[in-house]
């Protein structure tokens, strides 16, 4: 991946001393529309803004006569400025110019300006008071006002879905061209972003809600732009590759999320008599419970009548116990890497011990006292199971996976095997 965004030696950064402000228009091929939306986008913050603010112009490699209008406009009003890169790429010109800017709080926003201006404010509020640390305009959140057709409607709807099934996301819109940024959080978050193109907003959020930031929501009122040159299929199949890439990224721990999270101070507050990352690690494991129990009965069921009750227990919780003990390390107690798996499987099997005696002795005494049905022996199984899933997660926390002295934390809800930088 190429992350040569350096601007050309013709270009001239005409800047206000130390805005607040500094809203970025990305733009490639719009030397039509650019010089209205620019001026307009001027008129309504000086009129209207409080603070002192920029507006930076970034070219992304236009063909036509962008360039000559955003330095135009630069050489014309004060609080403009143009940044010219030789490489395409909404994200790409974002992170470039968020990364070099001087002001406070950074903002970018599409250049058909189809969000109201009436929301800017909303928008940055939070992040200028030091309330938030990320701010979206939502076309999605109760309270805004869209028009557009039913095809882009069904697309952006659809699109949010399926952030929320596959990365778990909870922001409301993702791709809305309307969001800021305080600086300081900037600095920090975006050289993880990996994103050049227009997967760089939903790769920034996801990250950033992963980190614990705090993520303001404005509801916005927005007008499609019939004239939007966005290659709709492109763009669909770019998120889709960007959507598994960061799937992966996550689930093997080699971002430094934890770390981010350290120095921005957004660890989970703590409670008293309640061990830090306990309740996250009770949800992952009843999760993780919950499917091993299903796969346990399955396959009780199926061994049942050809090994006989005690031979289909021992089979089907062995089995499961291995896999239960995989899918703790990994996805519970966030334990990356093939270090210490021999010896946390041999632990396991140790806990298994207890939980077979747990079960084989239910079944035991059940068939001393009667001969039942299957459906009454699964029942007993069933809480049996559940006991013995308790005993499991206090071993597991305690002694299978619990910290050990010169080793990192690994039971934080975030804690990776990345390098603690960012």
């Amino acid at each position: 991946m190429s992350l040569s965004t350096l601007p050309t030696p013709a270009a001239e950064h005409v800047r206000v001393v130390a805005p607040v402000l500094d809203v970025v228009v990305p733009v490639y091929n719009e030397e039509t529309d650019l010089e209205p939306c620019v001026r307009r986008l001027h008129d309504y913050l000086r009129a209207e803004f409080p603070y002192r603010f920029r507006i930076t112009v970034a070219d992304n490699a236009s063909t036509d006569a962008t360039a000559e209008v955003a330095d135009r406009l630069a050489a014309t009003l004060p609080e403009v400025a143009a940044v010219h890169l030789r490489e395409k790429g909404r994200g790409r010109a974002l992170k470039f110019v968020w990364t070099h800017s001087d002001a406070t709080v950074l903002a970018y926003m599409d250049v058909d300006l189809s969000t109201d201006l009436g929301a800017l404010l909303p928008l940055v509020a939070p992040l200028i008071s030091g309330h938030s640390d990320l701010a979206i305009g939502s076309r999605l959140a109760r309270g805004s006002r869209v028009v557009r057709g039913a095809k882009r409607e069904f697309i952006s709807r659809g699109y949010n879905l399926l952030l929320r099934g596959t990365l778990a996301a909870r922001f409301s819109d993702a791709q809305c061209g309307f969001k800021a940024i305080r600086a300081d959080v900037a600095s920090r978050l975006l050289p993880i972003v990996e994103d050049t193109g227009w997967f760089f907003d939903t790769e920034m959020l996801v990250l950033a809600e992963r980190a614990g930031l705090r993520i303001h929501e404005v509801p916005v009122d927005w007008v499609d732009d019939p004239d939007s040159r966005v290659d709709i299929v492109a763009t669909a199949l770019a998120d889709l590759r960007g959507i598994a890439r960061l799937t992966r990224a996550l689930g093997t721990g080699r971002l430094p999320l934890a770390a981010l999270r350290e120095q921005l101070g957004r660890n989970p507050l703590p409670v008293a008599g309640v061990p830090a990352g306990l309740t996250g690690q009770l949800l992952r494991f009843a999760a993780v419970g919950a499917a091993s129990t299903l796969a346990y009965l399955l396959l009780y069921a199926l061994l049942r009548a050809g090994a006989g009750p005690q031979a289909a227990n021992l089979i089907a919780l062995l089995v499961t116990a291995v896999a239960n003990t995989a899918a703790n390390r990994r996805v519970t107690f966030r334990v990356r890497g093939a270090d210490g798996a021999w010896r946390h499987q041999a632990q396991g099997l140790a806990v298994f011990a207890v939980g077979l005696g747990l079960t084989s002795g239910s079944l035991a005494l059940l068939h001393a006292l009667s001969d039942p049905p299957t459906t009454v022996e699964l029942g007993v199984l069933v809480v049996a199971n559940l006991v013995a899933t308790g005993v499991r997660f206090l071993l597991m926390r305690s002694w299978v996976f619990r910290t050990r002295p010169g080793r990192p934390v690994l039971h934080e809800a975030d804690v990776n095997a990345s390098p603690p930088t960012v």
